[in-house]
């Protein structure tokens, strides 16, 4: 697994606009209640190669195909990556290419970037559990793209804790429990 400080992991995943990822993941585990967060940044990441240190701006032009995403350092004695995996198909559509709601393009789709080959297992078999319980029932298909994180680039300030600062910002719908 992919460790930082003080045996701490990384997961990083993309869900639509990273204001609501990354409010919602924080709700449910805040780091003040040691749930096993203990910070999240957002970011592009799994775009172009050329397409470096870029903009909010040059990310929704869709030129980058950067996903708006967020990065998150966890304590895996408290929280699992296998939990984290699934609270993140938990909290948006991963049945939409592309989309999340009414935020429509590349940058919203719905993706776990690895950080080693244990999480690209992990993340595979979550996935085959999550389709087979809730979306095979339903007809639906997760399109969720599984791959190897590349380089990443902390998004502007503004956007760091949005909707923390902005209570009243905009929240895409599908950010929320699903089951």
């Amino acid at each position: 697994m992919s460790t930082t400080a003080l045996n701490t992991q990384i997961a990083t995943f993309a869900s639509g606009c990273f204001w609501g990822t990354e409010h919602i993941f924080l709700k449910h585990f805040p780091p003040s209640e040691k749930k096993g967060i203990i910070k999240t940044t957002v970011g592009y990441t799994g775009g172009k190669v050329d397409a470096t240190n870029p903009s909010y701006k040059l990310v929704c032009s869709g030129t980058t195909d950067h996903a708006e995403s967020v990065k998150i350092e966890f304590d895996p004695t408290i929280i699992s990556y296998a939990d984290l995996v699934e609270f993140f198909y938990r909290t948006h559509d991963p049945t939409t290419v592309n989309r999340q709601g009414g935020d429509i393009g590349t940058q919203y789709r719905s993706a776990i970037f690895t950080h080693d080959s244990d999480q690209e297992v992990i993340a595979k078999r979550v996935t085959e559990e999550v389709q087979a319980r809730h979306f095979t029932p339903t007809g639906k298909k997760i399109v969720t793209r599984i791959m190897p994180a590349g380089q990443w680039w902390d998004a502007e300030d503004y956007h760091q804790l949005y909707l923390f600062k902005n209570p009243h910002g905009y929240q895409c719908p599908t950010h929320r429990l699903h089951w």
